[in-house]
C-alpha cells in the first residue's frame, strides 16, 4: 500500500505549468511538515516536494500562497532523469490525489476548501480556520460520562 497524508505549510508560492502537447495543468510545491526531534527536544520540519495535477493543480495555484496551510493525501513516487551535466538524478515526491486548504491563501473566502479526484468543491459550515474563535462552539465533556 502506498498512501501518504501530510499537513504542512507552503514554503513558497505554488508553481503552475501546463504540459506540452496535452496541456494538462500541473502544480509543484514544497510542503514544510513539522516533526519533533526526541533527542534534541526541538521542533523541526521535513520539506516534502508535492505534485498536483488537473483542476486541483489550478485551484491550488490560484488560492494558495507561501505560508498557507494545507493537507494533502496521495502516494509517494520515485523517478530518475539525466541532468544536463550527464549525471543521473533521482527524485522522490508525493503525487497528490486530494488537496484540502486549511488556511487562507492569496484569495479571500477559500479556507477549508477541499478538492479531490472528483473535482468537487466543498466549504465547511463553520469556517473555523478563518481566524474566528472556534472554541466558543466547543461543548465541554465530562470524561466520567464516556462509556469506553
Amino acid at each position: 500500500m502506498n498512501k501518504v497524508v501530510l499537513i504542512g505549510r507552503l514554503t513558497k508560492d505554488p508553481e503552475l505549468r501546463f504540459t506540452p502537447g496535452s496541456g494538462a495543468a500541473v502544480t509543484t510545491l514544497t510542503l514544510a511538515v513539522d516533526k519533533y526531534n526526541t533527542k534534541t527536544g526541538q521542533k523541526e520540519a521535513d520539506f516534502v516536494p508535492v505534485v498536483v495535477w488537473g483542476k486541483q493543480a489550478e485551484s491550488t495555484a490560484n488560492y494558495m500562497s507561501k505560508g498557507s496551510q494545507m493537507a494533502i493525501s496521495g502516494r509517494i513516487q520515485t523517478r530518475s532523469y539525466d541532468a544536463k551535466d550527464g549525471t543521473k538524478r533521482y527524485v522522490t515526491e508525493v503525487v497528490a490525489t486530494e488537496v484540502q486548504f486549511l488556511s487562507k491563501g492569496n484569495a479571500s473566502g477559500n479556507a477549508g476548501a477541499s478538492f479531490g479526484n472528483s473535482n468537487e468543491y466543498s466549504m465547511p459550515v463553520n469556517d473555523a480556520f478563518s481566524g474566528g474563535n472556534f472554541e466558543e462552539d466547543i461543548t465541554p465533556v465530562d470524561d466520567g460520562d464516556m462509556p469506553f
